[in-house]
């Protein structure tokens, strides 16, 4: 079995179960430090990452970020040799451990928070909200949950940069990662964001 069936295994288990989240710290857990066990671990920056953070809009953005389903840390190591004042969080308390141990003199704040029910305290607060791929492995009652949370962390005048893969409404679903329309995007702005082009 690969990785990604046995991810798939894991998830759809899980959100038989009605836990659409609980199978992130699972696969952590008998990932047991072999990241390459995780199928998403880069264990590096996303690169469309590293390309924005070159752009005059990264540079105009406020520095208070929150990295959401940060995995093992890349992505908000990144951000913050970028200059930005991160808060990165996961599901799972094996990820953040590992973050902490890979990166043992980091500024960031790692924590371990669900993106379905993030604290209330980081309501409003953050001038830029990162998520990369979590949306699209979440079923489509979580994703809406997900979407209104994360929605509601950006502070005014802040900004929330989503990456994900992408499909036409008309084209199946597939497999998980589930890729997401430009509709299922598009709840962002019903939660009152504006989209940039």
């Amino acid at each position: 079995m690969s990785n990604r069936d046995e991810v798939r295994r894991l998830a759809r288990e899980s959100i038989a179960r009605g836990d659409a989240t609980g199978w992130f710290e699972d696969l952590y857990q008998r990932a047991s430090g072999s990241w390459d066990r995780v199928p998403w671990a880069d264990l590096a920056a996303n690169p469309y990452l590293l390309e924005w953070l070159e752009t005059s809009e990264a540079r105009a953005c406020g520095k208070r970020c929150l990295v959401v389903g940060c995995g093992l840390g890349d992505d908000a190591e990144a951000l913050s040799a970028a200059g930005f004042s991160v808060v990165a969080f996961d599901i799972s308390a094996t990820a953040i451990d590992a973050c902490r141990s890979r990166f043992p003199a980091s500024r960031v704040e790692y924590a371990v928070a669900d993106a379905l029910a993030p604290p209330p305290a980081w309501t409003g607060r953050f001038d830029l909200v990162f998520e990369s791929y979590t949306l699209q492995v979440l079923p489509p009652a979580a994703r809406t949950l997900a979407t209104a949370a994360l929605a509601s962390l950006v502070a005014p005048r802040g900004r929330l940069l989503v990456l994900c893969r992408a499909r036409d409404r008309e084209e199946p679903e597939g497999q998980l990662p589930w890729p997401l329309t430009r509709e299922e995007l598009g709840a962002f702005t019903e939660q009152g964001l504006t989209e940039f082009p």
